[in-house]
């Protein structure tokens, strides 16, 4: 019997996790948000609108709730927030939480963990890093990027030990075509995502390509190498290891600009398209900062750092 999952935080990527478990599963599968028009036009629709690289748009009956509406049991959670909004939105949940529940998380960026661990022992987390290209191209209307099947997520667990509950949300995730790969390098995990993001989600956002855009340009391999070679002198100096070394690191930016998502706009660039705050404080800013505990200055992660911010700033004269 499947367990069953609770979205909390039910934009692109969260929506794509809950639809997949219940197409392929049959999963008992609660949305909960804190977007107001995303509430609304989902209850006035009746469900989600899906579609795959733009066709086939269809929609899914669902039901979505509020954190202080809610009321349900479930087996797991599946968060997926931005780094800057988690705090208020675990709080607002508070009271939906217990000790048997589990968590999974694949969120952008770093600090999510130890914001989770406030309500929720770390033998009960799983933390990933999700190279799944999906768009919310407005409220009520998501977009999977790539064929079904495309893409793939690295997990781990916390403590680092995966006990038989653990072990099922896996395999349920690998039922549901989202290609789990367990690693026993929690931390390592999660910083080789940040590492990606750095370069793709900053560089296509400061100048509103695809990925495919990005990968098609001849100098793209000199700029994704310096903020790599930067990140990973960074990890060094931490004591972090990588999933990847740099060549592979680069080999997987290159393989899914080009191969799995070229025509995917990351994260960033949505949030910077829709006039929303980006989360690269939490990515570029991350290593930067991190690099600076160790007296260590990751100037080209800081310098995008600053330049995303300045186009943030640029709003207001619009």
């Amino acid at each position: 019997m499947a367990l069953t999952y609770a979205v909390l935080g039910s934009g692109a990527m969260g929506l794509r996790f809950g639809l997949l478990l219940k197409e392929h599963l049959g999963a008992q599968v609660d949305f909960i948000d804190t977007w107001e028009e995303q509430i609304d036009t989902v209850r006035k629709q009746g469900g989600v609108y899906q579609s795959r690289d733009g066709k086939n748009r269809h929609l899914i009956p669902i039901s979505i709730q509020t954190p202080e509406e809610y009321q349900g049991k479930p087996d797991v959670f599946i968060i997926f927030d931005k780094q800057m909004h988690l705090s208020q939105l675990l709080e607002r949940s508070k009271h939906f939480f217990h000790e048997n529940q589990y968590v999974f998380t694949g969120m952008n960026g770093m600090g999510h963990i130890e914001k989770i661990n406030r309500y929720f022992a770390p033998e009960k987390v799983l933390a990933g890093t999700c190279l799944i290209g999906t768009v919310l191209k407005d409220a009520g209307n998501v977009d999977f990027i790539g064929k079904a099947g495309a893409g793939s997520i690295n997990l781990a667990a916390q403590s680092g030990t995966v006990d038989d509950v653990q072990k099922q949300i896996i395999t349920e995730f690998e039922a549901s075509n989202l290609n789990p790969n367990l690693t026993d390098n929690f931390l390592g995990t999660l910083y080789t995502k940040v590492v990606f993001n750095s370069v793709i989600n900053t560089i296509c956002t400061l100048f509103e390509i695809r990925m495919g855009q990005f990968i098609d340009y001849e100098g793209a391999e000199k700029l994704g190498r310096q903020l790599i070679d930067e990140a990973y002198n960074v990890a060094e100096l931490a004591g972090i290891t990588p999933l990847n070394s740099r060549d592979e690191e680069w080999e997987t930016i290159r393989y899914v600009s080009a191969e799995t998502s070229p025509l995917h706009y990351p994260s960033m660039y949505q949030d910077m398209n829709k006039g929303r705050q980006t989360e690269v404080d939490y990515i570029n800013g991350y290593i930067y900062d991190l690099g600076r505990t160790y007296n260590y200055q990751a100037k080209t992660h800081d310098f995008l750092r600053h330049l995303v911010h300045l186009a943030e700033n640029t709003r207001k004269f619009r």
